[in-house]
């Protein structure tokens, strides 16, 4: 796999690989450093693929990447493509592009997990206001602003969470259609389909929450509201009607279902505070990163003048500042390149 990474790419001037350890036993690192990879990010235990990817991004952005492209250690992506996914990055046309597997012609993907995956991929889309082919893609190439903007917070895994943070921070997303490599063994992310939609479902549901709160607790206060009307309606023409009987059941629904209306709208203020507090949290965090990491230039065309601003955000113009210096250093006596950070086997392009 590391020998089909290139290892020039117009418009790029230095490529470095980054490979991750999360936990592994196999003899990962060792094997890499003998074909000469130079930086490594190690777990003790696995830390899982969210985890992996937040520590491997640090340490990528500390080292002064401008590109970060993630690809995974099973080989599945052709990594021969890795031109390809940069270059829209690189022309400052995009801030993150996703590879297209177009699972539909992969022909060990059974027809429900195809039909689950263009599912989900539909889900996410509508969630994250975007038109993706893949979403659910984990071979991507985001630029040093875009990073800057994301925030990880899910366990499981940030494919889902990163694109519908992407698309309600405006960012601009592409999607580059690429055909995979022959399976080679089963995924180690999950033990089942089942666990890996349980986990999908919940990530895309906590994020979605988190940027449209509005449309969630509205709907619900609705609909209870709607369950209100309907009972009390009816205890109101028995009622006039003179038909014997308390009709006790129309009032305990009618009553049930306000309450969860009220319920759902006292929800949906302390839910848009939040989100208040969040959005200003997430500027002051982006902020920090710019002083910890520091700015870089946008990469553009040639002949182009360059953007003021940088690529995937609206900060003011680049400031020359010099790369923090590292703050872990590795285990043992030799400089070996370890850090107590992670991601997934990702070339990191500077």
């Amino acid at each position: 796999m590391l020998a089909t990474i290139p290892r020039s790419i117009p418009g790029i001037d230095e490529i470095e690989i980054l490979v991750v350890d999360d936990g592994s036993t196999d003899g990962t690192v060792e094997v890499a450093r003998r074909l000469g990879v130079r930086h490594f990010v190690h777990h003790t235990r696995n830390m899982g693929l969210a985890r992996s990817f937040r520590d491997g991004v640090d340490y990528a952005l500390r080292h002064g990447a401008d590109v970060v492209v993630n690809t995974d250690g099973d080989n599945q992506y052709p990594q021969e493509r890795i031109g390809d996914l940069v270059m829209p990055v690189v022309l400052g046309d995009a801030d993150i592009v996703i590879a297209d597997r177009q699972t539909a012609t992969i022909e060990h993907f059974s027809p429900l997990k195809k039909a689950l995956q263009t599912a989900g991929s539909t889900v996410v889309n509508f969630a994250a206001g975007t038109d993706l082919p893949d979403a659910a893609s984990g071979f991507r190439a985001y630029s040093r602003g875009a990073l800057m903007r994301l925030n990880v917070v899910t366990q499981f895994s940030y494919c889902m969470e990163t694109i519908i943070q992407a698309g309600h921070k405006r960012l601009r997303i592409m999607s580059l259609p690429i055909a995979t490599n022959p399976k080679t063994r089963e995924s180690r992310l999950f033990t089942s389909m089942w666990q890996h939609i349980a986990k999908s479902a919940q990530a895309i549901s906590r994020s979605y929450l988190m940027f449209k709160p509005h449309t969630v607790f509205i709907t619900l206060g609705l609909l209870f509201a709607l369950g209100a009307v309907i009972p009390f309606s009816r205890y109101a023409v028995l009622l006039a009607a003179g038909t014997p009987g308390q009709h006790l059941q129309s009032i305990v629904l009618g009553a049930t279902s306000m309450v969860g209306a009220l319920l759902s709208f006292a929800l949906l203020v302390l839910a848009d505070l939040q989100r208040t507090n969040r959005v200003l949290l997430e500027d002051t965090l982006e902020r920090l990163k710019e002083v910890q990491y520091g700015t870089a230039a946008v990469p553009v065309r040639p002949g182009v003048p360059k953007n003021p601003r940088p690529s995937g955000g609206n900060r003011p113009g680049p400031v020359d500042r010099p790369v923090p210096m590292d703050r872990a250093r590795p285990a043992g006596p030799a400089d070996t390149g370890l850090a107590d950070t992670g991601l997934a086997d990702v070339p990191a392009a500077v």
